[in-house]
């Protein structure tokens, strides 16, 4: 005896089939149009985040040597590459460069060329040397012009000082000897004419 139950809005109920001694569930499923949205983008979400995740942790313990010998190994081979490395850098840069050379310098019109622009920068440099030697010198001879003007106006007015002072002095001096002299004199006149009132 099997009861089927459904109803009619699409959404699916589970069928109960009765036999002899077995009993089976069975849902059915909907179709994928009225599966809810929130669902999907989940399980979509769940995927990419496992997946971005999975290459990290793997990335992150393949670098890492193990055990101490593993290291040890590391650490030899990085001590014989990098030599190895840098000499062999070296060597292609100097093929390069002898390449390099062997191409530009190859015609005599080529040569000509660079030696011309070789002559350009040499003449180049030595203007803007001569000019900063110039300069140089110009501002030298500034700076000691200014200094001995300097010196000059500060003798000047030292040597005016002192004469100003000296003859100040000097006017002192002849005040007070004439003074001096005026006081002598008054004192012998005032004693010429005591002894002559007393004679």
């Amino acid at each position: 005896m099997a009861t089927t139950s459904s109803s009619n809005t699409g959404a699916s109920k589970p069928t109960t089939t009765r036999g002899t001694g077995t009993s089976k569930t069975t849902s059915r499923r909907t179709p994928a149009a009225t599966r809810k949205p929130a669902t999907a983008a989940k399980r979509a979400s769940r995927a990419a985040t496992s997946s971005s995740s999975r290459p990290t942790a793997s990335r992150s313990t393949s670098t890492q040597p193990k055990t101490s010998v593993a290291l040890v190994q590391v650490l030899a081979e990085r001590a014989v590459l990098v030599p190895m490395g840098a000499s062999l850098l070296a060597r292609d840069n100097l093929v390069l460069t002898a390449k390099g050379f062997a191409t530009k310098y190859r015609t005599r019109a080529s040569l000509e060329r660079e030696l011309k622009r070789y002559e350009r920068r040499g003449a180049t440099a030595r203007n803007r040397f001569e000019r900063e030697v110039r300069k140089t010198r110009t501002r030298f001879e500034r700076e000691l012009r200014q200094r001995r003007t300097r010196v000059e106006r500060s003798v000047r007015q030292s040597r005016r000082r002192v004469e100003r002072e000296v003859t100040s002095v000097r006017r002192d001096l002849e005040r007070q000897s004439g003074q001096v002299s005026s006081r002598v004199e008054k004192i012998v006149s005032d004693a010429q004419g005591r002894l002559t009132s007393a004679l």
